[in-house]
């Protein structure tokens, strides 16, 4: 078997599950660290002429992270895609289940059974806090409805302001965020790298709490550390 993954959580779920058939993977590809396979572009814009030099059984899409166009014209070539499109974790724990059996491994490997008990052990929380969720900036995008990020913060006791949004990504002014009251605001470092000094300072009197945006956002095995990491990062925010 031969896999080009176009998503780089499933690249390390691949990486780590069967290494020896990931033969392509993103620029944005980061883990695992040392990771030696092809690079065929970014996941917006890869390149296809090269995804497809490399012969492969089986490519790895994401339909947010993706472009429909991308995964037609793979499918038109006679390429085998496989889209995800995970928005909680009980989704996104079942879709790493079915990409490992499409693999041929038998049975779970075990930073995915990790990570199922990981999510199961987790406590309820206590009274949420109300948070806004930028993930950029210039201009402000935030967390809307029915985001895999969303449903992660949910779980950890977090209220997205905007979860009800008509928008899975809203983009309000500056003002209209403050003007949300927030007990909160989240700042993951990805995509937009926000730091200490770049995000807290617009929401001042604010409580901020800097977190792993791949901890948030990444579904593979980062899941099996993000409910202690995360928890923990949002429990320094006081």
């Amino acid at each position: 078997m031969r896999v080009v993954s176009l998503v780089p959580s499933l690249t390390e779920a691949v990486a780590l599950t069967r290494s020896e058939v990931l033969v392509g993977a993103t620029d944005w590809c980061s883990h695992p660290a040392g990771l030696d396979v092809a690079r065929v572009g970014g996941s917006k814009y890869p390149d296809l002429d090269r995804v497809r030099a490399l012969r492969p059984d089986l490519v790895l899409l994401n339909e947010e992270e993706n472009r429909l166009a991308d995964a037609e014209a793979l499918r038109a070539a006679g390429v085998p895609v496989r889209v995800t499109f995970p928005r909680t974790v009980p989704e996104a724990l079942t879709q790493l289940g079915e990409l490992v059996a499409a693999l041929g491994v038998p049975g779970e490997p075990g930073w995915l059974r990790a990570a199922r008990r990981a999510w199961a052990a987790l406590p309820e929380p206590a009274t949420p806090r109300a948070a806004v969720v930028p993930v950029w900036r210039r201009p402000w995008v935030v967390l809307g409805r029915d985001t895999f990020a969303g449903d992660v913060l949910r779980r950890l006791g977090v209220a997205n302001r905007y979860a009800d949004h008509p928008e899975r990504y809203p983009r309000p002014s500056l003002d209209e965020l403050r003007a949300r009251e927030p007990e909160l605001v989240v700042l993951p470092d990805e995509p937009y790298r926000f730091t200490a000094d770049d995000g807290p300072e617009a929401f001042p009197g604010v409580p901020a709490a800097l977190v792993s945006g791949r901890h948030l956002t990444w579904y593979g095995p980062s899941l099996a550390e993000a409910p202690a990491l995360l928890a923990a990062q949002l429990a320094a925010a006081a």
